[in-house]
């Protein structure tokens, strides 16, 4: 089998009906190498196995379902010679408590970076004209529920292209409360040029948005009571007099939505830095079992001209800006995330990483329905190893 990318992911699409991205293969580096070049927390002496190999053997294993060090480890054990071979292990394997130990000591940023490197060189919204698209980064939080302990889960700040529901960047902090003065740090090591980052209300902070546009990319954020003056601001707008521009639908979670759009080209003088454009969304929600209506009207401010999106590229921001939240419920529905009880160290953080490579793995490969994706992986452990091989 070919080792490059394209390869590899046109091999495995075979077996699926969605089409293959098509990423240059100059722009990308071995997955392997990237995980062996990691720090090492161990001493030297006593090494029985390569980290690289314990982290190639971990993602495999999550490529498969694995959803802990438990089943990680009986997927070591019933691997045959040469897919032991594959992955750099010895005859013997490693157990769950082995996996356990090295995972609590990574380093938890030095493993986001590499990984979050790794796919933003090719895990990209697909854009086939200038202008066509907007390639969207949405930032949002995620507590690791089963991580608790003493009162205190593993809360992760996250960045992920909206499309392709791929993280490129992660980071640990303290709770909730702490994700502002994170937010910079997060988006630091990402090359924000003709990207619209998208965040919601607690996000919106002047100081947010200076870090945005300084970086060379734009902003799309929702206001919210954290910013009483500016909201009273956008809610006295002309809107009335603006004719309606965007309307879309959607289902899901028993609910039907409508949302209805309105964009207002403001002079200088708004509240908030670089924002020359308002949007006004109606949303009107309909429970399904109950025949409940609910109306919410949200504002939004963006750095992003007329000239440079519509009022329909701007709809689409805002509905993909929570397909972040779907990565999220991939994480606890099929990976088990909440229910994991992986609680020492950095091991909750390190798992969830593993997890992130694996769906951003897996949407790159084409696959839509990722539980199918890991039966698939199962079944086929020569196919996730193939992940690995993957070079320039």
């Amino acid at each position: 089998m070919s080792s490059s990318l394209i390869g590899v992911l046109q091999y495995h699409c075979a077996d699926i009906d969605s089409a293959c991205p098509e990423p240059e293969p100059s722009q990308l580096a071995c997955l392997a190498d990237v995980l062996g070049r990691l720090p090492d927390p161990r001493r030297t002496r006593g090494r029985r196995y390569r980290l690289g190999s314990l982290l190639a053997l971990c993602l495999v294993a999550v490529l498969g379902g694995a959803t802990s060090l438990a089943a990680i480890a009986r997927f070591a054990a019933d691997t045959d010679s040469e897919l032991r071979e594959q992955l750099g292990l010895p005859a013997s394997t490693p157990n769950a408590s082995t996996l356990g130990r090295v995972l609590a000591r990574l380093d938890g940023d030095a493993l986001d970076d590499a990984v979050g490197a790794w796919l933003a060189r090719y895990a990209a919204d697909p854009v086939d004209e200038p202008g066509d698209t907007l390639v969207g980064l949405a930032v949002d939080g995620k507590t690791v529920r089963g991580s608790r302990t003493d009162g205190q889960a593993v809360y992760l700040l996250a960045a992920a292209l909206h499309a392709c529901q791929t993280v490129i960047a992660q980071r640990q902090i303290a709770a909730k409360s702490n994700e502002i003065p994170a937010f910079a740090p997060l988006l630091a090591r990402i090359d924000l040029r003709g990207v619209v980052v998208t965040a919601d209300a607690m996000h919106t902070q002047r100081a947010h948005a200076e870090h945005i546009i300084a970086a060379g990319g734009r902003y799309l954020l929702v206001v919210n009571g954290n910013q009483k003056k500016l909201r009273k601001q956008l809610r006295h707008l002309p809107w009335k007099q603006i004719p309606l521009q965007a309307r879309t639908t959607g289902a899901g979670h028993g609910r039907r939505a409508v949302r209805r759009l309105k964009v207002c080209t403001v002079r200088p003088g708004l509240l908030f830095p670089h924002a020359v454009q308002v949007l006004e969304i109606k949303r009107r929600r309909t429970n399904r079992k109950t025949g409940k209506t609910e109306t919410k009207t949200v504002y939004a401010i963006t750095s992003r001209p007329p000239e440079q999106a519509s009022p329909t590229q701007f709809a689409e921001l805002i509905q993909n800006h929570w397909s972040v939240e779907a990565l999220h419920h991939v994480r606890d529905v099929t990976f088990g995330e909440d229910a994991s009880r992986v609680r020492t160290g950095t091991a909750p953080r390190a798992m969830a990483t593993l997890r992130n490579l694996t769906i951003g793995l897996m949407r790159q490969a084409g696959w839509t329905n990722i539980a199918a994706a890991a039966d698939h992986y199962r079944s086929r452990p020569h196919h996730a190893t193939a992940m690995l091989r993957l070079t320039a």
